[in-house]
């Protein structure tokens, strides 16, 4: 019987079966990230032969990578129990002790976000993590009194796309501390075949590699343009996934070459043109596009730095030469000065 999961806004909530169907079970059959797979392999190794949960694991990166992959295969390769919430999710200390209190032991406990506890929050972990006991604080004032709860074993499980956000306190408790790179094309190839044959899409090698160079070095982008790739092969096409079908049902999604979707180049639109090149606070970025700052940062400004398209500098966002270049525009004459 499948285990229960808490299933919150922003974690497995509103995925569907084909999204999950995707997901690799065993570490063995998860792409890419070679050197976290080996330390993780002899982590899981050792945990199992000595009959003890595996220690405390914080998972850092980008959104997409493979975070909440990898807390499910931990779960699976451990055959643990698997429970998942979010940070945002977790709003009183009472819904903390709930959930501790309710674990099976050797359970892994995912908290997706976990950056976004609020801080007082984060002391309650402190206890719990160290020593499997949660201190509960019963009535106010003079009268007041802590009873300790002692919890089962289990390991935690943090997932985070900002990790300079964590306190060095709550940081420093997981034991084992990993942070998840962008893809190569490779990889990605290697991925959008193996979904593929999940899926029952015919595909070439020249199509998986036209998927792979768009997918911003993410597995879930890889696998969401594959679906839609696949629907225009079906309905416009051959039904085979090729290089030219990927090419045409890219395009038809404003997917360039680069990977760029219509929001990528909206914000380097506002870099080069709305502010003609000087530097941009990120606020006012988000302003420019209609797009909340947060997600900017988050999600399209990782992969824009990493191709070289803008720079950040104490004064704000600045447009690089290459993303003039990319958008068919003259740089200003007169450099920024920085």
């Amino acid at each position: 019987m499948e285990e229960p999961r808490i299933q919150t806004p922003g974690a497995l909530a509103g995925e569907d079966d084909l999204d999950r169907s995707l997901r690799p079970r065993r570490l063995a059959d998860f792409v890419g990230q070679e050197g976290m797979r080996e330390q993780l392999t002899v982590s899981l190794q050792a945990a199992s032969a000595r009959a003890e949960p595996l220690d405390h694991v914080l998972l850092a990166g980008p959104p997409g990578l493979g975070k909440t992959s990898l807390a499910q295969i931990i779960a699976e390769e451990l055959g643990a129990p698997f429970v998942q919430t979010a940070g945002p999710a977790l709003e009183r200390k009472g819904d903390i002790a709930a959930l501790l209190t309710a674990l099976e032991p050797g359970t892994v406990f995912f908290v997706d976000e976990i950056h976004r506890l609020n801080r007082a929050l984060e002391e309650t972990f402190y206890p719990a993590m160290e020593d499997s006991r949660l201190p509960i604080t019963i009535g106010q004032g003079a009268g007041a009194r802590v009873v300790t709860l002692e919890l089962p074993p289990f390991t935690l499980v943090g997932a985070t796309t900002r990790a300079g956000l964590l306190s060095t306190p709550l940081r420093d408790r997981f034991g084992i501390q990993h942070r998840l790179d962008a893809y190569t094309p490779h990889e990605l190839g290697t991925i959008v075949h193996r979904s593929a044959r999940i899926l029952g899409v015919h595909l070439d090698e020249a199509g998986a590699l036209a998927i792979a160079r768009r997918s911003r070095g993410t597995p879930r982008v890889a696998n969401r343009l594959l679906r839609r790739v696949r629907d225009w092969a079906e309905v416009r096409g051959t039904g085979v996934v090729t290089a030219g079908a990927a090419d045409s049902a890219l395009t038809l999604l404003e997917v360039d070459e680069s990977g760029l979707d219509r929001l990528d180049r909206e914000i380097l639109g506002a870099l080069c043109n709305t502010f003609a090149g000087s530097p941009v606070g990120l606020s006012t970025l988000a302003i420019a596009v209609g797009e909340e700052s947060d997600t900017i940062e988050d999600v399209y400004e990782p992969y824009l730095l990493q191709c070289g398209f803008i720079r950040r500098t104490p004064r704000g966002r600045t447009a690089t030469p290459r993303a003039y270049a990319h958008l068919g525009l003259e740089p200003p004459q007169d450099p920024v000065l920085f």
